[in-house]
């Protein structure tokens, strides 16, 4: 019986997808290497606390959460018994989001009873094309070091590149100039290295949430550009409010602190007659619009 144990540990801890347990008061009591992979925490920090200790700290697409009341899906499986399928997004423990699939069913006892839940969460986006195009960037020398994103040179290119194939196939696309709200202060306060950890988990979060088609890049300092292929002007909005509303949610931990950080965020189509200036310049000022409507918005046009 204890080698079978054991064969079964081995297995549920080699898994490639996160999986935890939990009792009925939602205090964790297992956590897998895969857990540990996807969001960074180790078994040795969370085992012992409660899920709702805003750990995993589920959110939809929205920024709403998911870990406390009546939606935590774990919670109501408990009370429940019935199975629950979700995509969410939980939080990193150096500060972006992973978009995730997540599976809850109940933890039973040899007679039946309801003792936890369990929940399994898998990664929902391949990191495989953004690790190859990180390779071929830095063949190219058109990557940023500290955020390994596409540097300015690479952005310009591109966008010049989406701008032919407008003019030669009518494509549409968009661009979100993004900026940090507040980035100085955030330097001044709490050092460079806090505003390096923000950059990076910000950079992360647009890693780990973009469409394969779509390409962000640091800008310069703490601003960001998304060129985003084949959409409308909705599909843009949406685009950008989820990533503000991810960036809002999520967090840094500095010195045992919680830095939260929003951003301000223009998004514009290409028009027929736009040059790379035109198209930048009009993004630019809508993020200021945005900066002038109180931050931590978008503005479009």
């Amino acid at each position: 019986m204890s080698l079978e144990i054991d064969s079964f540990e081995r297995i549920i801890d080699n898994l490639y997808d996160g999986l935890y347990f939990v009792n009925r008061d939602r205090v964790i009591t297992y956590w897998n290497k895969a857990a540990e992979q996807i969001s960074g925490f180790t078994a040795e920090e969370v085992v012992g606390k409660s899920c709702s200790d805003h750990i995993l700290t589920h959110v939809d697409s929205d920024g709403n959460s998911y870990c406390t009341g009546t939606c935590c899906p774990l919670d109501a499986t408990i009370l429940d018994g019935k199975p629950r399928k979700i995509e969410l997004y939980i939080h990193h423990k150096n500060g972006h989001r992973v978009p995730v699939s997540i599976r809850v069913s109940t933890l039973t006892d040899k007679d039946g009873n309801i003792i936890g839940g369990i929940e399994l969460f898998t990664k929902i986006k391949d990191q495989a094309a953004n690790e190859l195009r990180v390779i071929e960037l830095e063949k190219l020398a058109l990557l940023d070091s500290l955020t390994q994103l596409p540097n300015r040179s690479f952005i310009e290119r591109e966008i010049q590149n989406r701008l032919e194939q407008h003019k030669r196939y009518n494509s549409a696309f968009g661009i979100l100039f993004i900026d940090i709200d507040y980035f100085k202060s955030i330097n001044d306060i709490h050092g460079h290295i806090a505003g390096d950890d923000i950059l990076k988990f910000i950079s992360n979060t647009f890693i780990a949430n973009a469409r394969p088609f779509d390409l962000y890049g640091r800008w310069g300092g703490e601003e960001f550009i998304g060129i985003i292929h084949n959409v409308n002007i909705n599909d843009l909005e949406l685009i950008g409010n989820r990533l503000r509303s991810l960036i809002k949610s999520s967090y840094i931990i500095h010195e045992e602190r919680r830095l939260f950080v929003t951003v301000s965020i223009g998004a514009t189509l290409i028009k027929d007659n736009d040059t790379i200036e035109s198209l930048l310049k009009r993004a630019d000022a809508l993020m200021y619009k945005s900066k002038a409507a109180g931050r931590n918005c978008l503005t479009a046009d």
